[in-house]
């Protein structure tokens, strides 16, 4: 009761003040209102000086174009953020993150250590890196069946995914904001002189390279990347635009679940330490139709997307249709022509698929092996 009536007095001291203010002259007033005006970087809210318009019924309206304006831009760019470089006058980069990482550079290349699961994670993600990239392609030299390529490796930490594209002939450009971490790799390359040459590694973030060049990668792959980010869709606008049209994008990554919060952390972190302590956050899992989404939003066609499951006993990933846990997702940037066709890489009763057709190709197999 007592709210209602202050309310309702308020609401009369407003509208005597419109009374006192307006009806008591004919005349165009001038007040200082508010529109939402579109910077480069963020919206702001500047002052400009409107005239209230009073018809001779005394009826005000406001001209509001210039907010209609703005949010229709903003709308616009939202639906279609290819056509804006993304503002790169902010990072994607989670500082307590790299802290994190950086404590551990120089476990990457220990095959027993905390990242064993991610030497593993190689069987999986290298063959279906490459062979989605060969659907592109009509002949390949065996033995190097990407030469020619150009493969953006975001987080690429020690070089672990980085080295085996390397020797499939790709050239590499690995990038990670930890100076250590591409230290470590830069050493560990360093041992093999035809890696010396396809691997370029940079302590930088995405958003420096999406300044210096667009359009430029033939791949972008961020494994086990995007859960570290602070700011998914941006980074996604970002690997958009360093990609050529019809390039493909490879995601692996960590679903937001009961699940991967019972057995990603509690577990693997907490009891087993699988993992280090601290190395995610599960408000920083997506799912796979949140991260479809964002893909399709930013022009990318989401082309596959299949669970992985890894076994602690035996150190082993396997293909499975179950995405509660991990998963991997490819998506393909659209080109001069269009959307491409999206397709599926069905893995329903072929747990071992991939691996059979790396047996299939026993140059390619020899090829990943370090």
């Amino acid at each position: 009761m007592w709210g209602g009536r202050k309310l309702g007095c308020l609401g009369n001291r407003f509208l005597g003040a419109i009374r006192s203010r307006c009806w008591g002259t004919q005349t165009e007033s001038t007040r200082l209102i508010t529109s939402a005006v579109y910077s480069e970087n963020q919206f702001s809210w500047t002052p400009q000086t409107k005239p209230w318009v009073f018809s001779e019924y005394r009826i005000m309206w406001f001209k509001s174009y210039r907010m209609t304006s703005a949010c229709l831009n903003r709308i616009k760019i939202h639906r279609y953020p290819w056509t804006r470089p993304y503002s790169t006058s902010r990072t994607t980069v989670d500082s307590s993150e790299v802290k994190t990482f950086l404590a551990l550079a120089h476990k990457w290349w220990d095959e027993q250590g905390i990242y064993a699961p991610l030497h593993s994670m190689n069987d999986l993600r290298v063959p279906f890196i490459r062979d989605n990239l060969l659907k592109t392609v009509a002949d390949h030299q065996p033995g190097k069946p990407l030469s020619g390529m150009k493969i953006l490796d975001v987080g690429c930490g020690g070089g672990l995914l980085a080295e085996p594209l390397g020797r499939l002939g790709a050239s590499v450009t690995g990038i990670d904001p930890v100076d250590e971490n591409i230290k470590t790799a830069q050493h560990h390359k360093s041992f093999d002189p035809v890696l010396d040459k396809r691997i370029e590694y940079r302590a930088c973030s995405l958003e420096e390279i999406v300044e210096e060049t667009t359009e430029t990668f033939d791949a972008v792959v961020a494994s086990e990347v995007v859960e570290h980010v602070t700011d998914l869709e941006a980074f996604i606008q970002c690997c958009c635009q360093v990609l050529k049209p019809g390039g493909s994008l490879f995601l692996t990554t960590v679903n937001k679940t009961q699940l991967s919060y019972a057995l990603g952390i509690v577990f693997a972190e907490q009891i087993a330490g699988i993992v280090p302590k601290g190395t995610h956050t599960w408000e920083k899992f997506v799912s796979p139709e949140k991260l479809e989404s964002i893909l399709e939003s930013n022009g990318l066609s989401v082309q596959s997307v299949a669970g992985m499951l890894y076994n602690p006993l035996s150190g082993c990933w396997h293909w499975s249709e179950n995405t509660s846990l991990n998963y991997a997702a490819h998506a393909v940037k659209s080109g001069a022509q269009g959307q491409p066709a999206p397709a599926e890489f069905v893995f329903k009763g072929e747990a071992e698929g991939p691996r059979g057709r790396d047996s299939a190709n026993p140059g390619a197999r020899e090829e990943l092996k370090k």
